[in-house]
């Protein structure tokens, strides 16, 4: 029997959906509440707590496909679309992109709804990388899902 690639187990991860209930934008993993605390003197939302948001989101997912701990070694392609206001609930999607030995490749949508709006308007997205780490801070295989 051959040996079971880093993309097969990623097609048979999707197939399954074991890393969370897919959604048309990815995996919601995150959805919260922008807050007045969140601000910047302009009154938006600190891209940085954006981005905070997003990586929290990434390492949940890296720490689902992994199976254990992990760490964030890039973030690729970032760009603010619009701002995020006080009270907008932002949505966060995960989508697992790649699978490598050690690493995986992990796309982030970001998604805000006005407080009385129906409809969310896409705010940014970005790939994080994040590799498995074991327990002395080493890479590590990631196991076969």
């Amino acid at each position: 029997m051959a040996e079971e690639t880093p993309s097969d187990a990623l097609t048979r991860a999707r197939e399954r959906g074991v890393h969370g209930r897919q959604q048309k934008d990815g995996i919601i993993v995150i959805r919260t509440i922008a807050m007045p605390a969140d601000t910047n003197p302009a009154g938006d939302i600190f891209g940085g707590w954006l981005m905070s948001q997003m990586d929290l989101a990434a390492g949940n997912m890296a720490g689902r496909v992994s199976q254990g701990r992990g760490a964030t070694v890039a973030v690729e392609g970032m760009q603010f679309l619009r701002p995020v206001k006080v009270g907008d609930e932002v949505t966060l999607y995960a989508t697992l992109r790649s699978v490598g030995r050690t690493s995986m490749r992990i796309h982030i949508d970001v998604w805000a709804r006005s407080r009385f709006a129906q409809d969310a308007k896409k705010v940014t997205d970005a790939d994080f990388v994040f590799v498995a780490l074991d327990e002395n801070g080493e890479p590590r295989a990631i196991p076969e899902t």
